[in-house]
């Protein structure tokens, strides 16, 4: 018996060491342990994805009531009751969280992360009168969501990890609005295209 043991043991003793995990991708800001903490805490949010998105949003108008008018579904809404009762304003926050979970889920992938979120940026140029200024307001409402649903578990540690995340996030959003912008004709270009149009149609006219 004890011989047996004693072989074991040696085969054991034999096993490859488990490889390194990977290091992370330079162009994240979080350790390779930040990010398994995160990946792991996130699980308590993905369960809760629209409570936790509805308390984000009540929360960022209750900071910043006048964005409220850039949401024409629900921007009659006033008071803190209606809006946590909204069926749309629910709707639409947890689309956001959604985008957010991808966001985070997708980190083990930069490549995929940056382009996800790039469009994401990119789409809120379509929004009238949207400034990317108003991507950072959700920061804290986003912080006070998270800690409110994860309650004991929303520790010094994950809320060090949870405020480099989301800022990270916002400035990858933020810098897929400026791409899109980039690429946008300035005032200039538009009066050209508009002048050469003008231009185009009277040669038209005259050649009927």
């Amino acid at each position: 018996m004890g011989c047996h043991i004693t072989k074991n043991k040696s085969k054991e003793d034999d096993l490859p060491e488990p490889p390194e995990p990977p290091p992370p991708d330079p162009r994240l800001p979080l350790t390779a342990r930040q990010r398994f903490n995160i990946i792991k805490s996130w699980k308590g949010i993905s369960r809760a994805i629209e409570p936790t998105g509805v308390y984000m949003f009540v929360k960022l108008f209750e900071n910043h009531s006048e964005l409220i008018t850039l949401f024409t579904k629900f921007r009659q809404l006033r008071t803190r009751d209606e809006q946590a009762e909204s069926l749309e304003l629910a709707e639409h926050a947890t689309m956001v969280m959604n985008s957010i979970d991808e966001g985070i889920k997708a980190m083990d992938n930069v490549d995929f992360f940056f382009g996800l979120l790039h469009q994401i940026g990119a789409s809120h140029r379509k929004i009238p009168g949207f400034k990317k200024e108003y991507f950072w307001k959700i920061e804290h409402p986003f912080l006070e969501a998270v800690r409110l649903t994860l309650g004991d578990r929303y520790t010094d540690n994950m809320d060090n990890i949870y405020r480099i995340t989301i800022k990270f996030l916002i400035e990858t959003v933020v810098r897929g609005y400026e791409l899109a912008e980039s690429k946008e004709p300035n005032d200039n270009e538009k009066k050209a295209i508009n002048s050469e149009e003008g231009n185009s149609s009277s040669k038209m006219d005259k050649g009927s």
